[in-house]
């Protein structure tokens, strides 16, 4: 496969035109099909940490980050009736490094890594895989549209409810591992006079935070909350959503009534499962898999973005390093997979241990908390950085 052959990437957030880059450099043809009519913008502030800082570095994209790094100052944690149980830094949470790991608006990173590649790349826009057919040669892709093109690989990088996975390996519950949660995010105006923080809310079993970036007239709204089973009616209908949200939070205090009614008039709304997806092998054939569609480490890692930037770097590398695509994806699975699971198994020291379903436990989170730190850390979790890059 070095430096030449067609490709078709599905989904166009952040693995995939992340993915397109380094092709194109290696001399690729690359196609991105993305369902919505445009790059989306907006979102929940994500985590470029570690070894992903590097990748943005070697794509020139840092600068622009580092300007849009948000300086969230500190993350107050609040018991039921919403008094200070701590008071941290936010990197001490998350296990970043000050000044080298940044956060920034997802819909920043989008627009900059579609803007590194939307002159030689072409973005097909409002469509989607419909069916794929593999042969000797190559993939005869059916889409949506209704039009039918031929390519020699296919990657999807189209998240954690893949298309393209369900199409290549089957229904998604057959690899989507459940943490034992549901969220929901929206914005919201700021009338809290919140600025440069973020306070976050517990009871046992469920939570609540706040998430003002700089001094936004609007914040972020979480609410996240303990369930036996995954909610997927409430995934395909708004009504069962807003129904059990208001029926999980509907006794509690503090600002979580405006919190819920803003969920449910909000157009940005969004719902979800805590979970990772965890697949056997990230190819078949002719088809491979990168960032959330292939490894979903879910939000309570916060490394989804670092892990997406990292595996279409390494992906990328092992195409343009290989003679087929066989030896190429067998290489990509075996240099990136330990890096993987470690920030996958992440999710016992990250946000997950944020969000305790007993009094007990959460009284021991308080306490582990009230020992860190309000200054910024220098040092990181070791598995953000427990992958060295190759050259390209």
């Amino acid at each position: 496969m070095k430096s030449s052959g067609t490709v078709l990437i599905s989904g166009a957030s952040i693995a995939g035109p992340a993915l397109a880059f380094w092709l194109r450099r290696h001399g690729f043809e690359v196609t991105v099909v993305e369902k919505s009519t445009g790059v989306r913008d907006g979102g929940y502030p994500i985590d470029v940490r570690g070894t992903a800082v590097a990748v943005a570095h070697r794509m020139g994209i840092l600068p622009r980050l580092r300007q849009a790094h948000i300086d969230t100052r500190r993350v107050s944690f609040l018991d039921a009736d919403g008094s200070r149980a701590a008071v941290v830094h936010p990197q001490a949470v998350v296990g970043g490094v000050d000044g080298h790991d940044l956060e920034i608006p997802r819909g920043t990173l989008t627009d900059v890594l579609y803007t590194a590649v939307r002159d030689d790349v072409e973005f097909l826009f409002d469509d989607a895989i419909d069916a794929l057919t593999e042969h000797d040669h190559g993939v005869d892709v059916t889409f949506r549209s209704g039009a039918h093109r031929s390519f020699d690989l296919v990657v999807g990088a189209d998240g954690m409810h893949s298309r393209t996975r369900a199409l290549t390996f089957g229904p998604e519950q057959d690899y989507l591992r459940y943490l034992g949660y549901c969220f929901s995010i929206c914005t919201m105006p700021n009338t809290f006079g919140l600025s440069h923080e973020a306070l976050v809310w517990n009871t046992p079993g469920r939570a609540a935070a706040l998430y003002a970036v700089g001094n936004s007239d609007d914040v972020h709204a979480l609410l996240t909350f303990a369930h036996p089973e995954p909610a997927h009616e409430a995934l395909r209908d708004n009504g069962t959503r807003d129904e059990l949200i208001t029926t999980v939070f509907g006794d509690d205090g503090w600002q979580v009534p405006m919190i819920v009614d803003a969920m449910r008039h909000a157009p940005d709304q969004f719902f979800d499962t805590v979970s990772q997806i965890h697949l056997p092998r990230w190819s078949s054939g002719r088809v491979a898999f990168v960032g959330d569609a292939a490894y979903a480490p879910s939000f309570l890692t916060g490394q989804g973005s670092s892990l997406a930037l990292v595996g279409a770097y390494m992906l990328a590398h092992a195409l343009a390093t290989h003679d087929d695509h066989t030896a190429a994806f067998t290489a990509y699975e075996r240099a990136s997979r330990g890096f993987v699971e470690l920030n996958q198994a992440q999710i016992s020291t990250g946000e997950a241990a944020l969000f305790p379903t007993t009094a007990e436990a959460l009284e021991a989170r308080n306490h582990r908390l009230r020992g860190l730190t309000t200054s910024p850390p220098t040092t990181g979790r070791p598995a953000h950085t427990a992958l060295t890059l190759p050259d390209h």
